[in-house]
């Protein structure tokens, strides 16, 4: 436990002196870019794939309805939050709003865990996937709450220490003190009793009801911590795009969740923010790289070739080249 926390911690604070070391080498305006569009929007999407990975690590089931979790918290955000457009309900400021924003996606994630408690496997996947996909064309054809396919706009985040939100650098440390506080909260969690168990629910679920444990109720609070975090991610979102729409939410950015979170891989958590930072590296250059109409076929291509190099994904690798040079070492 103590190795994994430093670990992480030792990771994050590599990454924080990434925006000095960009502001040493490259252009104001690129370091900027680099700082907020692609480190930012990374540690963004990575709070989302942790939720999932959270969910396929230590309890065992893989659900396709994250990207729609962090959703409801993004629209719930922009539905109440003052100065939103369309104004639909407002008037609050953001730390009333934010909160709500965050309590929806808990309570969401405790919704979809009471519907899918009792699949396992494929039929997890694809109720996980249905629930996602209501969700998404709900919001999609209501106008009156969630201005149907355009969405809300001009969802700008709060002043922080009298500076704008959306300042790069602003935003790139909000986003990594909150995931290093998830992550860490991660690891403590999966370590508590609570964890114990769902672990052991993953394992041998039947030999862990003889022990007079709830099953399902575990398995549903799993759902709701996952939501949680989702929803962190979906709040964080928001305030980047400065709003939300349907296609937040959509097919495509559900399955751009499950294949970052592959791709870094469902070992340790942290494999979910290295799969969201090859996917966003991939997402901004394709146009320089290969083609941006051909995008799917390039991360793709990249997905195949980290799978069959290594099916636990890059923590694996790279925990097997570990091993591999400490036995050389010995």
């Amino acid at each position: 436990m103590r190795e994994r926390v430093l670990l992480a911690l030792g990771a994050f604070a590599l990454v924080a002196l990434l925006p000095f070391l960009l502001a040493a080498i490259l252009p104001a305006n690129q370091a900027q870019f680099w700082t907020a569009n692609i480190l930012g929007r990374a540690l963004v999407f990575g709070i989302v794939a942790l939720s999932l990975t959270f969910l396929a690590t230590y309890g065992g089931f893989i659900s396709l309805a994250q990207m729609m979790i962090a959703g409801v918290a993004g629209y719930a955000l922009a539905v109440f939050v003052e100065g939103a457009v369309p104004r639909v309900v407002g008037g609050l400021g953001y730390l009333a709003a934010i909160p709500l924003g965050l309590l929806a996606s808990t309570l969401m994630g405790l919704l979809v865990g009471a519907i899918a408690v009792r699949t396992r496997d494929i039929y997890l996947l694809m109720i996980t996937l249905a629930l996602a996909m209501g969700v998404f064309r709900f919001v999609e054809t209501n106008i009156a709450w969630f201005n149907g396919y355009e969405g809300i706009r001009n969802v700008v985040g709060p002043n922080v220490f009298g500076r704008d939100f959306r300042d790069p650098w602003v935003f790139f440390y909000v986003a990594l003190g909150t995931a290093a506080l998830l992550l860490v909260g991660v690891l403590y969690l999966v370590r508590s009793p609570f964890g114990l168990v769902l672990q052991g629910i993953r394992d041998n679920p039947r030999r862990v009801a003889a022990l007079g444990y709830n099953v399902a109720l575990h398995r549903i609070a799993a759902f709701g911590v996952a939501g949680f975090i989702a929803g962190c991610g979906g709040v964080l979102g928001t305030i980047y795009n400065i709003g939300i729409s349907p296609g937040t939410i959509g097919l495509g950015a559900t399955v751009n969740v499950l294949i970052m979170s592959v791709i870094g891989g469902l070992g340790h958590p942290l494999g979910a923010f290295l799969g969201s930072l090859v996917f966003t590296v991939f997402d901004t250059f394709a146009a320089n790289l290969y083609d941006r109409d051909r995008f799917n076929t390039l991360i793709g291509t990249v997905f195949l070739v980290i799978v069959l190099l290594s099916p636990d994904g890059l923590t694996g690798l790279a925990s097997r080249l570990r091993r591999l040079a400490t036995g050389r070492r010995e």
